[in-house]
């Protein structure tokens, strides 16, 4: 293109026509200014758009490194929280056995202490009922030597006279030294 450029020049140089010169042919100086215009972008253009795809590659591959160290960094902080996880767990079993343990123990603790209190309670209310017992039989065997009193005092006002009353007060006082 740019051949074909210079080879336009050279003519009308060798014509004796300027070098440059304004044609007023609307169609033949578009296209010839078109050509021009097409191979200076051709010319400065090809290292300006080439700096600029380089720099645009440059970016992206330096995206792409960002990305893979980031997806890097990322799995590095799952696997971490993916063993946190793990140990979380497992501290949660020991946690857990350990409580189911210590229940075991408190509710065989507790079962023997209410197993004592009942023993104790029985010895106690077999204790409190023995107690009563002796004082109900106390105060029976009281009743009923008070009602065999009072019978035998009602027999003997019954049967006694007093002639006999009087001898039995003189035989006891002849006992008691009289």
């Amino acid at each position: 293109m740019i051949d074909s450029f210079l080879l336009l020049a050279t003519e009308s140089h060798a014509e004796g026509e300027a070098l440059i010169s304004f044609h007023f042919d609307f169609l033949e100086s578009n296209i010839l200014n078109l050509a021009i215009l097409v191979g200076v972008l051709f010319f400065y253009g090809r290292k300006v758009v080439g700096n600029i795809l380089t720099e645009r590659r440059n970016q992206i591959a330096q995206a792409i490194q960002e990305a893979e160290d980031k997806q890097r960094t990322a799995a590095t902080a799952l696997a971490k929280e993916q063993e946190n996880l793990a140990q979380a767990k497992k501290q949660a079993e020991g946690i857990l056995q350990a409580a189911t343990e210590r229940a075991k123990t408190i509710t065989a603790e507790i079962k023997a202490q209410s197993e004592r209190d009942i023993a104790r309670l029985k010895e106690t209310a077999a204790a409190d009922l023995s107690s009563e017992q002796e004082r109900v039989m106390a105060q029976l065997k009281k009743q009923i030597a008070e009602q065999a009193i009072a019978q035998a005092e009602t027999q003997l006002k019954a049967q006694v006279d007093n002639n006999t009353q009087q001898r039995l007060i003189d035989r006891s006082i002849a006992r008691l030294g009289g």
